[in-house]
């Protein structure tokens, strides 16, 4: 069985990333990036599906671990009968290709260790060709091609590459795993320790540009740490998660592969890497959004993949059976094909907030916001599938209208602020309209409260972000009446739901946990509507929710209380970066409500444009 998910620990090299149990050993690993194919996969079967674990060869034994500081350099640390030693475990910043590394270090006495290597390509179905090399063994399967180096001796053992040996105190011992094409020549060895002083610098000399400097410094930064490792450095594109199929419920058929970008986390993401002074980052994600973008304006998806791909086909990988049995375990996501209204307002609003917080503008760009907002004029009172992605059928989701609503205005004030040509009044004229209706038909007055969709009596949190978006002020009666009928109806456990699956028809059987992105978003929420003290409080328990290295998953299952859903989720903690940020702020606004002003103190340079 693999480990509870919040067992797990991340390591990573901006293109690709591994979980690591707090046992020692790698389940889960993608080759040669984010959404390749895994060659560890026993995190989704077993570990006839392909790990590496590195542990004593016999006894009992216990570990405690942590990060090097201000890096993503992983250490544990192994005490047993016959001693204690530290695995140090970490991916180098990709040059060529792509390494694991892995340090063993002698602490005290004399431990006989194990390390077992079980590569498995496709996704754990394909067991490779492996032959000797001086130093290690070299295996390939198809187009696919690893090398191992090791300073210790290695054999083979039922399709098992293994190494058993002796570590005393001042040993170390080490491994390296690489990634090539079989095509190409083998990749050349590298300088395990050296490679470690390069990790170190490179993720110290990163970390150390955080700006923030609120009371949760250090839950932020590993935040942004997680943030970074899993953008694609090539294009700058952040992946909503690294993993595919982790249930949001145990033993469900909710398991969905998130190894794609989303226009969703658009907005929260430009604004948790610019509130940290990542500005850099931020530029990239917004030039992936552009490119991503090019096209027509009736073919815009929801999510993309690293590059902007657009073909996104799921598929049922049935050989294996899920995490702890929950299954299927989907390949591709179908949801890339949903109509999703609230796109355009995260769109046009990530554009804003970079021209506000960065000054990157051209007026060349914002031509293709007007084609976007001209798409957007004919299909805004169409219902559609929601922030969701629910496969119940469409609807008028009232977040989606709001969100159009966000599209218009954000529109408008970027025209405004920099004398672009555009059909203000039109636009006006429109925005004024959604919000009218949107007041009129998503209130219900029943409840006293704004509900899912038009006509419905369900809430849902999405909600939360009318203050945040500035659809509505927290002052506003409505406002606090929906923020604190989510808080009585979704928040049953103290944490919220994003919307009671037994009562909502999304085409799925009921049942998930509460959604920590959610409940990050009831902090700001609460803080909005004049509850200080008590989104404080949220935010603390919250952070109790983090596992022993501050990372947080999609969802969290009170009942058996564990983490769940896909791990580590960029959602999750862009959300926990931007509420830290709003708790910081003086008053009762938002860092992304447009009428608020930009708390960055250091603005990037204002000659930077989208297409430079």
């Amino acid at each position: 069985m693999p480990a509870r998910i919040e067992n797990y620990a991340l390591i990573g090299d901006c293109e690709s990333a591994a979980l690591v149990d707090n046992r020692g050993s790698i389940d889960w690993l993608c080759w040669p990036n984010f959404a390749s194919e895994a060659c560890f996969a026993a995190l989704l079967g077993t570990q006839n599906n392909g790990y590496w674990w590195i542990r004593p060869d016999d006894g009992e034994w216990t570990t405690t671990r942590r990060y090097r500081d201000h890096t993503l350099i992983l250490e544990t640390t192994f005490q047993h009968a016959e001693g204690e030693f530290r695995l140090i475990d970490f991916m180098p910043i990709r040059e060529r290709h792509s390494d694991v590394v892995r340090v063993v270090e002698g602490l005290e006495g004399n431990v006989r260790l194990r390390m077992d290597l079980a590569l498995r390509f496709d996704y754990g179905r394909t067991v490779p060709w492996v032959t000797r090399l001086q130093d290690g063994v070299r295996a390939v399967a198809g187009p696919n091609l690893t090398t191992l180096h090791a300073s210790v001796p290695v054999h083979g053992e039922n399709l098992t590459t293994v190494a058993e040996f002796n570590v005393r105190k001042g040993d170390r011992i080490w491994f390296t795993l690489t990634y090539g094409e079989s095509h190409d020549p083998d990749p050349d060895p590298i300088d395990a320790e050296q490679a470690l002083k390069d990790a170190e610098q490179f993720w110290s000399s990163w970390a150390g540009r955080l700006q923030y400097e609120g009371n949760h410094r250090n839950i932020v930064e590993r935040s942004l740490i997680a943030l970074k490792a899993m953008t694609f450095r090539p294009t700058g594109g952040v992946v909503a998660a690294m993993t595919t199929s982790l249930p949001e419920f145990i033993g469900g058929v909710r398991n969905w592969d998130y190894r794609y970008c989303w226009l969703r986390d658009t907005t929260f993401t430009l604004l948790a890497l610019t509130a940290g002074g990542y500005y850099e980052e931020a530029g990239a994600w917004q030039d992936w959004l552009l490119r991503a973008l090019a096209g027509s304006p009736d073919q815009v998806q929801i999510m993309y993949g690293l590059r902007g791909e657009r073909q996104l086909v799921e598929w049922e990988a049935n050989w294996l059976p899920g995490y702890e049995n929950s299954s299927p375990v989907r390949i591709g996501n179908a949801a890339s094909g949903q109509v999703q209204l609230d796109i355009y307002g995260e769109v046009l609003d990530c554009f804003f907030h970079a021209q506000r917080s960065m000054g990157r503008h051209s007026e060349q760009d914002f031509r293709i916001l007007v084609l976007l907002l001209e798409h957007l004029e004919t299909i805004w009172t169409e219902p559609d599938e929601g922030i969701w992605e629910t496969r119940g059928g469409p609807q008028q989701f009232t977040y989606s209208k709001m969100m159009a609503w966000v599209a218009f205005d954000r529109a408008v004030k970027l025209a405004e602020n920099l004398s672009y040509r555009a059909p203000l009044d039109k636009w006006k004229q429109i925005r004024d309209q959604i919000h009218q209706q949107v007041c009129h038909r998503a209130f219900n007055k029943k409840k006293g409260c704004f509900v899912q969709s038009y006509g419905s009596d369900q809430l849902d949190a999405a909600l939360l972000l009318m203050p945040q978006v500035g659809f509505l002020p927290g002052s506003d009666h409505r406002v606090r009446a929906t923020v604190e009928a989510i808080e009585r109806e979704l928040m049953p456990d103290g944490f919220v739901l994003r919307y009671d699956t037994s009562k909502v028809n999304d085409g799925l059987p009921p049942g998930e946990g509460v959604f920590l992105a959610c409940s990050f978003w009831m902090v700001s929420s609460l803080k909005a509507i004049g509850r200080e003290s008590d989104a404080r409080k949220l935010f603390e328990r919250l952070l109790t929710l983090c596992n022993d290295l501050g990372f947080l998953s999609e969802e969290y299952d009170p009942k058996h209380r564990r983490l769940v859903g896909n791990f580590p989720q960029a959602f999750s903690h862009i959300s926990l970066v931007v509420a830290a940020n709003d708790l910081e702020r003086r008053d009762e606004s938002s860092s992304r409500c447009p009428d608020t002003p930009s708390t960055s103190s250091t603005a990037a340079p204002s000659s930077q444009t989208l297409s430079s």
